[in-house]
Order: C-alpha cells, then structure tokens, then sequence
C-alpha cells in the first residue's frame, strides 16, 4: 500500500502546522487508497546541517541523521504543512529537507501552507527544492490564511471548503505516488 507522510513544517514554540497537520491527518484517516502517517519534525530534534559527507553518499555520522533517514525512506509521497515565515518556509523544514537527498528521490509530494497571505511564497521556494531532490510535485495546494481560518489569529478553525482542496490534494499526491513507484524499485 502507498504509504504518504504529512509532514509538519516547523518546530517552533506555539507553532500552528502540528494542528494543520492533524487536521490533514483526519481528514485523510477516512480514505482507503493509501496509508497516512504524521511525521513531525520536532520528534527528530535535528541540528542545523552537521554531516560531513553531502547526502547523496548517504554516509551519514550522526544518529539524528539515520534515524530521519529512516523515517523518511519508508513513505512514497509527502504532505508538507508549511508556514511562511519571510516569504519563505522555515528554516526547520529546508533543514530536514537538506539533511536527505536519495530518500525523497521518486517521490511525490503536495502542499498545505498558512500564513498571513496563505503561505504561497514559502511553497514557491519549496517547488524548487523539490525538483533539485527528485520529487515530483502536485499541482494542488491547500492555501489557509491567519486572518480566515485561525481565529483570533491563533486557533485553528479552516472554513469548510477547504476540505474538498485537502480531498483534490491527496487524490493527486497518491496518484503521483503510485505511477513514480516503479522508479523507487531498485534496480529499475
């Protein structure tokens, strides 16, 4: 079965991706296609880039590296709840993202971002990324904004169209999924 991560996109104290995430999280728990998992970057308490060997040789030194390493290898496509900090995502997210290189190659991944202007700058920057590691990105996007679906600026309450973006999101992160899985094959 396809296996896809929704994957938090800060660390930081009083952050709001972890309820994105769980949201996410339960709207995707009624759905047979595929198996959803939250991975919150927090748990692997990462330090900024400290390897030595570039990623890609996969020579990693630190046990936060292969216990991410792990983590990550085991999904085929990716959910990435960021926020936008700067017009960008947070330095946590590109972090974990850099740490790896042949773990996400072959995989699919879509976005859910927030922020005061929906978070749409910070995924701009991470299309990017995602094309210099080999994952092949989706198209839709769910797009939330402070002043619309958190109240008081703070608690998340997303209007309720935004499920049926959640729903257009996962068809196409798991339909990518499956149609790279024979590129994740080894030896294909």
């Amino acid at each position: 079965m396809i296996r896809i991560a929704i994957v938090t996109g800060s660390t930081r104290p009083g952050r709001k991706s972890r309820a994105v995430a769980d949201w996410v999280l339960a709207l995707a728990a009624g759905r047979s296609d595929a198996e959803y998992v939250l991975l919150d970057i927090a748990d692997y308490q990462l330090p900024l880039l400290d390897e030595s060997s570039p990623p890609a040789k996969m020579q990693y030194q630190h046990e936060h590296t292969k216990r991410w390493s792990a983590a990550v290898a085991g999904f085929d496509g990716f959910v990435f709840v960021t926020p936008e900090y700067n017009h960008g995502p947070s330095a946590a997210l590109k972090n974990a993202l850099d740490f790896l290189y042949r773990e996400w190659n072959h995989k699919a991944a879509g976005f859910v971002s927030y922020g005061s202007a929906g978070g749409v700058r910070a995924v701009e920057q991470l299309r990017l990324v995602m094309g210099e590691i080999s994952v092949a990105d989706v198209r839709a996007q769910v797009v939330l904004t402070l002043a619309d679906d958190f109240e008081n600026y703070a608690v998340f309450k997303p209007r309720a169209h935004h499920e049926k973006s959640v729903k257009a999101l996962l068809d196409q992160v798991v339909a990518w999924a499956g149609a790279l899985q024979p590129l994740r094959i080894p030896g294909a």
